[in-house]
């Protein structure tokens, strides 16, 4: 017998075992599966192992839902969205055909949530590995939430992934910890009523290849294409649905395709890897989000406090700096200071600010979220890249969407910006208007808002405090009810540096 032939028995062994152990599962209970798909070689060998098992099953056992999820963030590299898009299209055509009780759905994130809304609304810094605000926000959260909706619905359910022990040992881990000895199902780290189940975590990487490209896709699709994607970039960004597996699982943009915006690593080698093997149209795509990685910590850019306008202060070694370029005070004056030069630490751009601590040392305001100039920069930015973007697969592609656009504008008109500026950028750049509610529009007139300023540097009154006061008051006007306002007021009243 030759090596290929035992290798091939192997294999199919391998996959034999691993669904006939899925019939039983599901067989076992009535609790519906919400299985996870990315995209990916591990999510796929699951989904076509539990669709092929369930098909063999008799018509009449296989009477449960099946949930396939698949999480769009927006910001999705477009080669694998389309092709995501494809196959759960197919997946559920087929299914129907075939009177399996299949179910595709894609999660997406909330508006508020999204990663434009969240960076050029909110201004929130562009993640890094240790600020990874966005798996949270955009992946796990609207996974959760379709949970969620079914443990609501049928009492508890059981998430299908396709988490392997032999991708890491942190993974493996990950697992054994969450795993009772002798069961097939683990406990989910932070959802009460939901359970994991992982067909092929005892898979190595050769075993998934090996079942992909020998096992016809019964919807339809290629895996050879999904291998040639792989050669092309690397890997897959997981469908993330715990937050312990989110730890194990690293970052996306290293050595898996996932966001295109992803600047949590130094180099996007997906995107890269596309871009060399022919797709030039995503060149604007890697060199915006090159410059969004390359601004992140640029401090003309970044407001001085954080989101609700507390301070902290970072170390700095003054050997390593021009002193020259630099003011130096002592760090009991700092409030003077502030207040004498009419400083507003969420719009300065130049602070160069050396605080003299009593023990010594020297310290530098830390940063904030990005000021409002800043995110308008980024907007521009991203919009004039959109202009440059011809995606040959899909001709009604965009960056971001109007909803986005809608919700940022409202943030920034919450932030102060009265001159209402966004949907001037966006004609300015794209040509074109948008359908804006202008009930929106600011409470003042431009000669009006310059009388406003004045006014506040004649009487040393922070003119960004009181443009948050009055959008208060504008957000609750015409409430019959209005218990939020005193707090949102004395949230805002109570700002660290308003205190100094």
């Amino acid at each position: 017998m030759s090596f290929n032939i035992l290798k091939e028995n192997h294999f199919q062994e391998f996959a034999k075992e691993a669904k006939e152990e899925i019939k039983n599962t599901y067989l076992n209970d009535n609790r519906p599966w919400v299985v996870g798909y990315s995209g990916g070689k591990d999510s796929t060998a699951v989904v076509q192992l539990v669709f092929e098992a369930l098909s063999e099953l008799p018509r009449e056992q296989v009477n449960k839902k099946v949930y396939v999820i698949s999480s769009d963030t927006l910001v999705e590299t477009p080669l694998i969205i389309s092709s995501i898009n494809k196959t759960l299209r197919r997946i559920q055509e087929k299914a129907l055909e075939l009177d399996l009780p299949f179910e595709t759905h894609k999660v997406k994130p909330d508006i508020e949530s999204t990663f434009w809304t969240s960076i050029i609304g909110k201004g929130y810094p562009s993640p890094r590995q240790k600020f990874r605000w966005c798996t949270d926000r955009m992946k796990i959260n609207p996974a959760n939430r379709f949970i969620k909706d079914k443990v609501s619905k049928f009492g508890e359910v059981i998430m299908v992934l396709g988490v392997r022990e032999k991708e890491s040992q942190t993974r493996a881990d990950v697992i054994k910890s969450h795993t009772t000895d002798g069961k097939v199902l683990m406990r989910h780290s932070t959802l009460p009523n939901a359970y994991v189940y992982a067909p092929i975590r005892k898979f190595n990487l050769d075993n998934v290849w090996d079942y992909l490209l020998n096992n016809i896709s019964p919807w339809g699709d290629d895996n050879h294409e999904l291998l040639s994607l792989y050669q092309s970039s690397n890997s897959e960004c997981p469908l993330i649905v715990d937050k312990e597996i989110k730890e194990s699982a690293g970052s996306c943009g290293n050595s898996r395709f996932g966001c295109w915006t992803c600047t949590v690593v130094t180099k996007d080698k997906a995107l890269a890897g596309f871009i060399d093997n022919g797709e030039e149209w995503l060149k604007p795509l890697l060199e915006f989000r090159n410059w969004l990685s390359e601004i992140r910590d640029v401090r003309e850019y970044r407001q001085k406090t954080r989101m609700n306008g507390q301070m902290y202060f970072i170390s700095i070694d003054i050997g390593q700096i021009d002193k020259n370029t630099y003011t130096f005070i002592k760090e009991k004056d700092l409030g003077n200071y502030l207040r004498d030069h009419h400083i507003d630490l969420s719009n300065v751009e130049d602070l160069n600010l050396i605080i003299e601590v009593e023990d010594g040392g020297y310290k530098q305001l830390g940063l904030g979220p990005f000021t409002l100039n800043a995110r308008e920069m980024i907007l521009r930015r991203l919009l004039e890249t959109q202009k440059l973007v011809h995606n040959p697969y899909d001709k009604h592609f965009q960056l971001i969407r109007t909803e986005e656009l809608k919700m940022i504008r409202k943030y920034w008109l919450e932030d102060g910006d009265w001159k209402d500026r966004l949907p001037v950028i966006y004609k300015e750049i794209l040509g074109e208007d948008l359908d804006w509610e202008y009930d929106d529009r600011p409470l003042f007139e431009e000669d009006q808002i310059t009388d406003l300023e004045s006014l506040c540097k004649e009487e040393n009154v922070d003119l960004n405090l009181l443009k948050k006061l009055i959008s208060i008051e504008k957000t609750y006007a015409g409430y019959k009810v209005r218990r939020g306002v005193i707090d949102n007021f004395k949230k805002t009243l109570n700002q660290e540096y308003l205190h100094l």
